[in-house]
């Protein structure tokens, strides 16, 4: 077994041949890369993405990640790809093929196939003089040094290039389609990144009690409509307006200062300037004011009318936070 030092010493190396890796490909970033991104921007078809082992892996990721910012991708399998699965690509497809060597037996095969099917082809390869890159529309170079592994076989620095060089790829065309954080939100409606994108707080506090008293009432009144109503909490409302909120550390504030408690009315104890939210404000932006001024509520209005309160723990069981 290694000693400590030792186990450090080699995930530092790791990461230090990893990120000159990824460096390197600035100097690859070129004509052939412009033209790749005008293909598949302009295209009317989708991306096909296709690999063999490690490169396979890498291809799928490059999928989702385009598939989640609005560019329609799909993945074969390269081996799959040579026994039934070249169905797949359509006349309009742009297919990408990533390999490390580019000289693989599965791409010798399927390159010669992809190209009399008339599909324009992207090569991601570390190897310029490569069977795949010389038969490729473009070619998009990922050479490295060496690999990270200290035998300098296991596909590590090679297949982050490939990741890297995908990921350039997905963010210019992402630029380029001018897509928004309201369209990311469209690709990911589950999870929490998803909801600080899409929820509002239209969706959240109408799951919420209404705590509401007059601004004649009494503190005994006060006191039972914020404990029956559970948010630590009340609007002071009339005619629907809403004119201040009464919250239990201020019936505490006031318990200390008050010797005539029966005589004090909701209006004596009310804050007549409270943190507000409107219903079509989004829920992450509810939660940034919470945030600011340390307090776990806002008051919903919608002009000067009353609609109801946000709680802090609203956002925590929605996973916001």
């Amino acid at each position: 077994m290694k000693s400590d030092q030792e186990i450090v010493e080699m995930a530092l190396r790791t990461i230090d041949i990893e990120a000159e890796s990824v460096k390197t490909l600035k100097t690859f970033i070129n004509g052939d890369f412009i033209e790749s991104v005008k293909l598949i921007h302009f295209s009317e078809g989708r991306v096909i993405i296709t690999g063999i082992g490690k490169s396979a892996i890498i291809a799928q990721k490059i999928v989702a990640t385009l598939n989640s910012t609005g560019t329609p991708a799909v993945f074969m399998h390269a081996a799959d790809a040579i026994h039934g699965d070249l169905g797949i690509i359509q006349q309009h497809d742009v297919v990408i093929v990533i390999s490390k060597s580019g000289n693989t037996p599965e791409i010798k095969v399927l390159v010669p196939l992809l190209k009399n099917g008339g599909n324009k082809l992207i090569a991601i390869a570390g190897d310029p003089q490569s069977f795949l890159a010389t038969n490729s529309n473009y070619f998009l170079n990922t050479s490295v040094s060496r690999e990270a592994c200290p035998n300098n076989l296991a596909p590590t620095s090679s297949t982050t290039a490939q990741l890297a060089m995908g990921d350039a790829l997905a963010v210019c065309l992402l630029d380029c389609k001018g897509f928004t954080s309201s369209d990311f939100a469209r690709f990911h409606p589950g999870g929490a990144l998803g909801k600080r994108l899409y929820l509002k707080v239209a969706d959240i506090f109408p799951n919420n009690q209404k705590p509401t008293v007059s601004p004649t009432d009494s503190m005994s009144n006060v006191i039972m409509e914020i404990s029956s109503k559970r948010l630590g909490v009340t609007a002071v409302v009339e005619n629907e307006k809403l004119l201040g909120i009464i919250t239990d550390g201020d019936l505490r504030r006031m318990f200390g200062k008050s010797t005539d408690l029966q005589a004090v009315k909701a209006a004596d104890m009310m804050s007549v300037n409270p943190k507000t939210a409107q219903p079509d404000m989004m829920a992450v932006d509810a939660l940034q004011i919470m945030k600011q001024f340390n307090i776990t509520s806002l008051v919903v209005v919608e002009g000067d009318k009353y609609q109801g309160f946000i709680h802090l723990h609203d956002l925590l069981r929605e996973g916001i936070i």
